[in-house]
């Protein structure tokens, strides 16, 4: 017998109308998926009105209504850009450090998560492992504390979160409110739990009270705490969906024509704004955003049903030997060999069980690393921010929450498994791959702002992993990134195991100790000395004796790199 649910609106438009008020603060959850049928109803609907308060974990692809409408006055988050096809500033935030196009709140993802822990949990506070020696938290006033410990680290204290709306994107649900999200998680159901009105939830689809009542062990939202839902086919498009097959739903993949088109149009404003008027302001609402997507676009993003999850030996089986002369390897190919080498070398020597791979050439290292390691009969776990563990990388996908991924992985968890417990519970068994905008000679990220105040991105799950995990940064060196001193501190270096460049790789022996090149890779310059190479490519003063001579990259390698990344997005 059915009991009574929440309210259910025929478009999402409808139920953010009805459920959201001006002055709100409104949580936009970030699991595998967005709400991104909701997102665009909140722009419509308060559209020029600098009305709410937004949190979420990022700001990239269609979430930039959210900018471009002129409904938001302050956004809670951890980044601001784009990621795909790789991760890079978007020049709506140029001026975001100085409030413009609103006024952001920077966090660390774990730390931000955290916050809606307590705020669920009905704390006053939540204990992170995240932000100390960081310029984030000096930014964070009294919404974050750092405690003295003695005998170790700061413990920093952040305020609870307790949105008064939280927008949900979920697989489907039952008249009684209950929905189903499917792994990897993210945040979970955590934001759902703190939000003090409740939630508004778009789904896949409505489905019968006994679907989910007979499906004990999926992750449901009480519909306890739902106030409003809609069906809201394909909500989370142009992201992804997963599904296990609950309520006979098929998940999708990531659009990747369709983020490709948004970062294309992103490099100038005119164009981001040709953009919202066509896919934001043009549809009338979520109906008419399907049927200008058209049907066999929509159908083309189908996967296959969910309970086909093996990984396939033939996509995961090693590359196949290619061919390749050093007159053909670029910089970023350089780059990529040379830091899977050191993330192989470190694990094979230290131990590490773990890779925690960030997006970027840091990510196809790690990739790259995992299959080197792999032929060498070693076994390492390669994860993700968003809950992603034992990764084995289909090959062509580069994109590195990609639904490719995510099936061809011993298990999907959330983000606070995979940054809190692998990550910072780790007791040195997990090694942190990150990039970088700047990196100093102390090992100090910046992902951040730089000093003239231009934004960048922020950190996402950086500043989690560099306050908790060694770490290998990966990013090709030019005078303005490896600098004398960061701009500003977004990820701390005490940590850093190595810097990889295009042509070396920067060592220290002890945390916090003096870097030095220990390995350096010749190249086309003939001309070059590897104390040439230092000065010519960065502002750094470090010591270059006795540092070996990379071996240029092999045949063998160069296929596997091609092989993960054949478009040449990271090479």
């Amino acid at each position: 017998m059915s009991t009574a649910g929440p309210p259910v609106y025929a478009e999402p438009d409808a139920a953010v109308r009805a459920h959201v008020r001006p002055g709100m603060h409104v949580h936009c959850a970030a699991t595998m998926s967005r709400p991104n049928a909701l997102i665009n109803a909140l722009a419509r609907v308060f559209a020029g009105d600098k009305a709410l308060t937004v949190s979420v974990a990022s700001v990239h692809s269609n979430a930039h209504a959210l900018a471009l409408s002129g409904a938001v006055r302050r956004v809670i988050t951890g980044f601001l850009g784009d990621t795909y096809p790789s991760p890079r500033p978007n020049i709506l935030y140029r001026g975001a450090a100085g409030g413009e196009p609103f006024e952001v709140q920077a966090w660390s993802l774990l730390a931000l998560i955290q916050r809606l822990m307590a705020g669920a949990l009905g704390t006053p506070y939540a204990v992170t492992p995240s932000l100390a020696g960081s310029d984030l938290l000096a930014d964070l006033g009294g919404d974050a504390l750092a405690l003295p410990v003695p005998g170790g680290d700061p413990a920093v204290l952040v305020k609870a979160l307790t949105p008064d709306v939280t927008l949900v994107h979920g697989l489907c649900a039952d008249r009684r409110g209950n929905v189903v999200i499917c792994p990897p998680y993210g945040e979970g159901v955590w934001p759902a739990l703190a939000a003090r009105a409740g939630v508004v939830a778009s789904v896949e689809r409505i489905v019968p009270d006994r679907v989910i009542g007979a499906s004990p062990g999926r992750v449901v939202i009480p519909g306890a705490r739902v106030i409003a839902l809609c069906e809201a086919p394909f909500g989370a498009h142009p992201q992804s969906l997963s599904s296990d097959g609950t309520g006979g739903v098929r998940g999708y993949r990531d659009d990747y024509a369709f983020l490709a088109d948004i970062t294309r149009r992103g490099r100038s404003v005119p164009g981001l704004r040709a953009w919202y008027q066509e896919w934001i302001c043009g549809p009338s609402g979520h109906g008419d955003y399907l049927d200008k997507m058209g049907k066999e676009r929509l159908d083309g993003l189908l996967l296959a049903c969910a309970a086909d999850t093996s990984v396939d030996d033939a996509v995961c089986a090693p590359a196949r030997d290619g061919s390749g002369t050093e007159a053909e390897v670029t910089d970023q190919r350089r780059l990529v060999v040379l830091a899977a080498r050191t993330i192989a070398d470190l694990v094979q020597r230290e131990g590490y069980s773990v890779l925690l791979a960030g997006i970027g050439a840091s990510h196809l290292a790690c990739w790259t690393a995992e299959r080197l390691l792999r032929e060498r009969g070693v076994r390492v776990q390669v994860c993700a921010e968003l809950g992603f563990y034992g990764t084995a990388a289909a090959s062509g996908d580069v994109y590195l929450f990609g639904q490719a991924h995510a099936r061809r992985s011993q298990a999907l968890l959330g983000t606070v498994e995979v940054l809190g417990g692998l990550v910072a519970g780790s007791h040195g068994r997990c090694l942190g791959v990150l990039g970088a905008a700047q990196v100093d000679r102390a090992g100090n990220v910046n992902t951040s702002r730089l000093a003239d105040g231009r934004w960048l991105t922020g950190s996402g799950g950086a500043n989690d992993i560099a306050s908790s995990a060694d770490c290998v940064v990966v990013a090709a060196a030019t005078a303005r990134r490896y600098v004398e001193r960061v701009d500003y501190v977004t990820s701390p270096g005490r940590r850093v195991r190595a810097v990889v460049s295009q042509f070396g790789r920067f060592v220290r022996d002890e945390p916090g100790g003096a870097f030095r090149l220990d390995g350096w890779l010749r190249g086309e310059r003939a001309w070059a000395s590897a104390a040439a190479d230092v000065a010519a490519h960065t502002a750094w003063s470090v010591a270059t004796d006795g540092c070996a001579l990379e071996a240029p990259p092999s045949a063998r390698e160069l296929a596997l790199v091609d092989e993960l990344d054949p478009e040449g997005i990271y090479r």
